[in-house]
């Protein structure tokens, strides 16, 4: 039981990064997963010695390919202590009526029934070792803004879900967090407008988090007395009163 390990989805960039060193340096061995294998490797050779790191391509949004996932790393998920559902993105910022239907399934794929498939198929892993689901969410999933009704939909989902979640594994030691962040930089506003220009716009005269920030708080969130649940973190820069609501003091 003194094997610890934690699977991290979206791992290749930003707050799943970010997430994976710490936790590395906290002493767990790790399975990263994301699309981009590539970045997964190079990550994996920046944490290098003293833990093990297993690295798989994986699209959570994909049912088969989670399902295939779980079946065949039986081994390696039996000292699963730790999963943080981070995969997640956002797909432009046009107002319903004018959005691509498949944005939305694309959102809805990945942020919701990605992040149900993956805790589903780890919970009883979870349930025999009392341990923690981390899912990330966003301030999106408590405030609408324009333009962003199918994320904010999604979010609010991942927060009905997690509170769901957490009702149903009462009693089996299991701890389940919701982190909701304001304004991250990561590559979040580059998926989501395309191109570089709009992305620092976004975040242009404040200061944003950084992913590090929010893998700071996911680690602590962990590292919190087995009778201590952080049921949720609301998480806001500084410069970031509400949603819509940023002060640009460098502008």
């Amino acid at each position: 039981m003194s094997k610890k390990t934690a699977l991290i989805t979206g791992a290749s960039s930003g707050i799943g990064e970010a997430t994976a060193r710490r936790l590395a340096r906290a002493g767990f061995d790790l399975i990263l997963v994301a699309r981009r294998e590539d970045r997964l490797r190079e990550l994996a050779r920046g944490i290098g010695a003293g833990v093990e790191v297993k690295t798989v391509s994986l699209d959570v949004g994909d049912r088969r390919a989670v399902e295939d996932f779980f079946q065949g790393e039986q081994a390696r998920l039996a000292n699963l202590t730790v999963l943080v559902n981070n995969a997640g993105l956002a797909r432009g910022t046009e107002k319903a009526q004018d959005a691509r239907l498949e944005a939305w399934d694309e959102m809805i794929d990945t942020n919701v029934k990605g992040l149900m498939a993956m805790s589903r198929l780890a919970l009883p892993f979870l349930i025999s070792r009392r341990g923690h689901i981390v899912n990330l969410g966003s301030v999106a999933g408590r405030w609408v803004y324009p333009g962003g009704a199918v994320y904010c939909a999604s979010k609010f989902a991942v927060r009905a879900f997690t509170e769901g979640l957490r009702m149903d594994l009462a009693g089996t030691g299991v701890r389940v967090t919701n982190i909701a962040p304001g304004m991250v930089e990561t590559e979040f506003s580059l998926v989501r407008f395309g191109t570089r220009e709009q992305a620092d716009r976004v975040y242009q005269g404040m200061t944003p988090l950084s992913a590090d920030d929010i893998a700071e708080s996911i680690e602590w969130c962990l590292q919190r007395p087995a009778h201590v649940d952080i049921q949720e973190l609301v998480i806001f820069p500084t410069d970031q009163a509400a949603v819509g609501q940023v002060h640009r003091p460098l502008k």
